[in-house]
């Protein structure tokens, strides 16, 4: 009877590791695959001719986007069914902010040390 409940025991436990290890598996298979897929739809967008500068949320499904088809940019609103052309602007009247991309390219050789002093920069003493 002893044997039994011991055997049963370690049968639990080799079944919680097993179930561990297949989520850890379908975990890693699920972040591999989305990173493939945003590669692949990044790949596709990036030889376009249109292009989104920004976005501006007016309400829940309104817009109002600065788009750059060829050599033009376009301020257009969008709404739930409906895309209007709003104005043409020049590339003077933009201001240009770094993207998420260029920021990224600056700090990719900032040291550690000077990551953690700018963070200590920020954060208010009392």
């Amino acid at each position: 009877m002893v044997l039994l409940e011991i055997s049963s025991g370690w049968e639990s436990f080799f079944q919680l590791v097993g179930i561990l290890l297949v989520f850890l598996f379908v975990l890693a298979l699920t972040y591999l695959v989305t990173k493939w897929i945003a590669g692949y739809q990044q790949g596709i967008v990036a030889n376009k001719n249109i292009r989104v500068i920004e976005t501006f949320r007016v309400s829940s499904n309104k817009f109002i986007q600065i788009i750059q088809v060829g050599e033009k940019y376009l301020a257009v609103s969008v709404c739930k069914d409906t895309i209007n052309v709003l104005t043409e602007l020049t590339e003077e009247q933009l201001t240009w902010m770094p993207s998420m991309e260029e920021k990224k390219e600056a700090n990719v050789n900032e040291s550690f040390q000077e990551i953690l002093n700018n963070l200590k920069k920020k954060i208010p003493r009392k």
